[in-house]
């Protein structure tokens, strides 16, 4: 089980460099642990293979997606990982039920991680779901 900020924090930097990048998730089950569950799951399933199957929606929709991480908050006596981020990709593919629009967007959230063994078990996340949305044209803030 990582012990120290320094392995805590490479694996959440390597969650987001390989997992969260296009192309590059080859690693997902290696990074995932087999009981992982995803408690920010929006209504879909919980379970790793539920988060596979979004992340390649979510990358069938947005092919260019790329994020960068701006912070890196580590509580080493839980084993947990804060990551605030912020990402662009261009709308290509269908995302809720909208065909591409070809609109680029830009938008952040905020994951937190738990590692136990070198692996994630558990994440939380929330980002900006309705500036996506207003983005693509899909909603529009009241005046």
């Amino acid at each position: 089980m990582p012990d120290d900020r320094a392995q805590l924090e490479a694996v959440a930097r390597r969650w987001i460099e390989e997992i969260w990048r296009p192309g590059r998730r080859a690693s997902f089950d290696e990074l995932h642990a087999p009981e992982f569950r995803d408690r920010s799951s929006g209504g879909r399933g919980e379970t790793r293979d539920d988060y596979r199957r979004m992340l390649a929606d979510f990358y069938t929709a947005f092919p260019d997606f790329h994020t960068e991480i701006e912070d890196l908050v580590t509580d080493e006596a839980r084993g947990t990982v804060a990551i605030r981020w912020t990402a662009t990709g261009t709308h290509r593919g269908a995302y809720l039920g909208v065909g591409p629009t070809g609109r680029r967007v830009a938008f952040a959230g905020i994951e937190i991680v738990r590692i136990v063994g070198e692996r994630i078990v558990e994440r939380w996340g929330e980002w900006d779901g309705m500036g996506l949305l207003e983005q693509l044209g899909l909603w529009q803030p009241r005046s």
